[in-house]
C-alpha cells in the first residue's frame, strides 16, 4: 500500500521530499505515479493545471505547503494569523521566518535529517540540544544566536548512521552556520524568501487564501 507521505506529493503535483533520499530515487512515487491520486488519478494523466479556479489554485498551493511542513491546520492557520499582524513589509516572508526558524525545520536544513518528518521524530523523542540544553518540542521558535547540536548520547543511534560524512558535504542555507565537526549549527540570519524562488509565489497564494 502506497505510504500516505507520497500520496501528499502526489495530490500537491510536486515533490514534497517528506521521505528522504527515497525522493531522489526512482522509487518516487512521484516518478512511478505521476499523476493524482484515487480511482479516475490515472485517466486524467499528469496534473493539469488548466481548469484550477483561482480558489482552486490558492488551497493547493495551502495544502502544498501545509505537507511540506508537516503542519496541522490549526497550527498552519496560526502562522498564517500571526504573519498577517504584521502592519510593515511582506506578509510572505514574515510567514516563511516563522517556518523556517521552528527546531524541527532547522535541524532538518542543517542536515541532521534527510526529510522534516525525521527532523520532527528526531527533535521529539530528545535527540536534540537548544543551547546545550535538550528539547522535545518541534515547533520551538529559534532566534538569531541559538545553537542547535545533535545530542552527544544519541549520536550513535541509527538514525545517526554516516551523519559525520553526509555533514561535510552539506550545504545549508545561509542563514544557518555549520560546524561539522562539533554536529553543530548556528542560526547566524534571518531567513530570506527571496533565497527560495519556488516557494515565493506559493506563500503568496497562502497569504491570499487565508485573506478571504
Amino acid at each position: 500500500m502506497e505510504d500516505l507521505k507520497c500520496k501528499k506529493c502526489r495530490r500537491a503535483a510536486q515533490k514534497l521530499f517528506l521521505k528522504g533520499d527515497r525522493c531522489n530515487s526512482a522509487k518516487c512515487s512521484m516518478v512511478r505515479k505521476p499523476y493524482a491520486p484515487g480511482p479516475f488519478g490515472k485517466s486524467k494523466g499528469k496534473h493539469p493545471k488548466r481548469g484550477l479556479s483561482e480558489f482552486g489554485t490558492q488551497m493547493r498551493e495551502k495544502q502544498k505547503v501545509k505537507f511540506n511542513y508537516g503542519l496541522r491546520e490549526k497550527q498552519f492557520a496560526n502562522y498564517i494569523k500571526e504573519a498577517s499582524k504584521k502592519t510593515k513589509g511582506d506578509k510572505s516572508s514574515e510567514l516563511f521566518g516563522l517556518l523556517e526558524l521552528r527546531l524541527d525545520n532547522a535541524a532538518y536544513r542543517a542536515g541532521f535529517a534527510d526529510s522534516r518528518t525525521l527532523a520532527n521524530q528526531i527533535v521529539s523523542h530528545g535527540h536534540i540540544l537548544v543551547n546545550k540544553k535538550k528539547v522535545d518540542i518541534p515547533s520551538l521558535r529559534l532566534k538569531v544566536g541559538d545553537k542547535i547540536t545533535i545530542r552527544p548520547q544519541s549520536a550513535s543511534k541509527g538514525i545517526f548512521k554516516d551523519i559525520d560524512g553526509k555533514l561535510k558535504k552539506y550545504k545549508t542555507p545561509v542563514w544557518i552556520k555549520l560546524d561539522p565537526d562539533k554536529r553543530e549549527a548556528e542560526i547566524a540570519g534571518k531567513p530570506i524568501l527571496s533565497d527560495e524562488p519556488a516557494l515565493m509565489g506559493s506563500l503568496n497564494l497562502v497569504i491570499e487564501f487565508y485573506s478571504r
